[in-house]
């Protein structure tokens, strides 16, 4: 058997790797999809049939359903049995993590708790921090929140002015200072905080106690969407945080805050999942009770285009999701062998890895869900603008998505520049490559070979896809150099290439392993995986052109431009019917069931 293929992240955009070696969610255990069953019959039971009273803002009602959640231990399933957790798997995690995501508000403050307002502690904190905040965090004994924007510092969360000083005693620090947007705000019992001591120029982090005095919670904010979802100012007027409750060493906090939203960003991308799945299911029903013209809607043209592309987007996310997430895994396993790793650090150091995929899976995991969540209100009509259906509150809900976790526009540029420096750094050779195939232009032409497979095509048309980014990726930083990161319309013109290859290569290495699983119905995954990768082709052209007669004028880009065309000439699809096959399997199956 091959010994398997690690990449490094972001080594996918110069090297292949063999679809055996992916895991895929056909793959779960028997206990995993228990897992999975016991998240989806507690929002059954517990969250949907209380969603329009949690809507109305309930801090109680909320506080009780996460401490209903704790005590099935289902806010245990990440951390460490030492701690009280169950101690699973990180594809386990996100699998969970895509469960709550149907859960609307519910799923925001229960994914605040369990990872943001959580894991910090986990991953950086002492022993003894461990076992005083996190066994009563894994059980909902104490509900966590993480306070890192300020009203003056969003994205720029290092500018932020929350201070801290030691007092005179030596035995406290003394914090001051105002928190935004916090999530569980209203009902948390400890708080992950980021201030600077004295006059650092870096962050540090704290635990605080909420009822510590000088902590001081403000009303709950009017929000577009998840409304449920508890979100105030916090404020510290000379709390005396005991020196014992710094989080990691001094200065520290910034990298915590930096680790904690690549791990924020993975199950982000897994939650969206869960919420674009139900709204799938939610619109076929629909479809195929609803009549117009004395016919089911489901059985009109531009509603199966839509229920397809839903399908499609939804699919090929989750593939590159438990893609990722099982590297993920392995490198947690690989960093447990490693004498002395602290089980924390080396867990989050696993997770900040995969910092190039987390960007891109939260970039087009919370698109997606926008596209699907859309696409469901338009489903159903008039209906769909209807506060009576949850289509509209899954509409709302999905905005927050983009800004969450790092905007949609700082993770863009976080793709291409992370990428970058990892390949500065020595982890792999994306210059030279890009170097050695911009001296072959001319000479780039149509690679295909008689009597290829169907899974050999559609790896050859990926790989000239990474051809067309290290091209444009060539021509921009030989032309802007260092000034690159302040062109930011070409850098999401690669990030964007680079994000749609990627989702791209997940659906084909998942639809080529699972094919022999499948039989005949291996079909419509086919027809999935040809819609796809078509339209990434056509997307990547669109980008390339972009980046490329925004670097260099025109003349120069003419040639460069005549190889991204070679390289992106594909054999026409009937994208029409491929889209109505697979929309017909789930007009049958009435539910998304792929």
């Amino acid at each position: 058997m091959e010994k398997k293929r690690y990449l490094k992240s972001g080594e996918f955009l110069v090297e292949e790797i063999d679809a055996q070696n992916v895991f895929v969610p056909e793959e779960y255990d028997e206990e995993q999809q228990m897992i999975a069953q016991t998240c989806q019959d507690f929002l059954e039971t517990e969250v949907h049939p209380r969603l329009d009273d949690l809507d109305k803002g309930d801090r109680e009602l909320m506080k009780e359903i996460l401490k209903k959640s704790g005590e099935l231990g289902l806010m245990g399933i990440s951390i460490p049995e030492e701690y009280g957790g169950f101690g699973q798997s990180f594809v386990t995690q996100m699998l969970a993590a895509e469960t709550i995501g149907a859960g609307y508000s519910f799923s925001v403050a229960f994914m605040a708790h369990c990872g943001i307002g959580t894991l910090p502690i986990m991953y950086y904190g002492t022993e003894e921090q461990r076992q005083k905040y996190v066994t009563k965090l894994a059980t909902g004994e104490l509900l966590g929140a993480y306070c890192l924007t300020e009203p003056g510092a969003g994205s720029d969360a290092n500018s932020g002015k929350s201070s801290a000083t030691l007092s005179e005693d030596g035995k406290h620090y003394i914090l001051n200072g105002q928190k935004m947007w916090i999530t569980n705000a209203g009902f948390c019992d400890t708080q992950v905080v980021f201030a600077k001591i004295d006059n650092d120029r870096i962050l540090s982090a704290f635990i605080v106690d909420s009822d510590m005095p000088g902590v001081v919670i403000g009303p709950d904010e009017h929000k577009m969407g998840i409304k449920g979802s508890s979100t105030a100012q916090i404020y510290y007027n000379d709390v005396k945080v005991p020196i014992e409750n710094l989080l990691g060493q001094r200065g520290e906090g910034f990298r915590i805050a930096l680790s904690i939203l690549h791990m924020g960003r993975m199950k982000l991308g897994a939650n969206v999942i869960g919420a674009a799945k139900m709204a799938i299911t939610d619109s076929v029903r629909y479809a195929n009770e609803r009549k117009q013209f004395c016919v089911h809607i489901a059985t009109f043209g531009a509603i199966q285009h839509k229920l397809a592309e839903m399908v499609i987007r939804t699919f090929a996310h989750e593939s590159a999701i438990y893609r990722v997430s099982k590297d993920i895994d392995d490198l947690m396993e690989r960093f447990k062998g490693t004498e002395g790793c602290d089980i924390g650090r080396g867990a989050i150091d696993a997770i900040s890895h995969y910092a190039v995929e987390d960007a891109i899976l939260k970039v087009y995991g919370s698109e997606m869900l926008d596209y699907v969540a859309d696409e469901a209100v338009q489903i159903h009509g008039g209906m769909g603008y209807s506060a009576e259906m949850n289509v509209e509150r899954g509409y709302r809900d999905s905005r927050i998505n983009r800004i969450f976790e790092g905007t949609n526009e700082i993770n863009r540029l976080l793709v291409v520049d992370t990428a970058m420096k990892r390949s500065m750094k020595g982890d792999y050779d994306l210059f030279g490559k890009a170097r050695e195939l911009f001296g072959q232009l001319e000479s780039l032409g149509d690679d295909s070979r008689d009597g290829e497979t169907y899974f050999q095509e559609k790896t050859r048309v990926i790989k000239n896809i990474k051809k067309v980014i290290l091209l444009a990726m060539h021509v921009a930083s030989d032309t802007f150099g260092r000034k690159l990161v302040r062109e930011q319309e070409v850098m999401n013109n690669i990030a964007d290439m680079i994000s749609e290859l990627y989702i791209a290569e997940s659906l084909a290495l998942r639809v080529e392993k699972i094919e022999p699983l499948k039989g005949e119905e291996a079909a419509v995954y086919k027809d999935m995986l040809d819609v796809f990768v078509f339209d990434t082709v056509n997307k990547a052209r669109k980008w390339a052109m972009d980046a490329i007669y925004s670097s260099v004028p025109a003349d120069e880009a003419a040639r460069i431009i005549a190889a991204v065309n070679t390289l992106t000439n594909v054999k026409g699809l009937n994208v029409k019917e491929a889209r109505r096959r697979i929309a017909a399997k789930i007009i049958a199956d009435n539910k998304y069931r792929f």
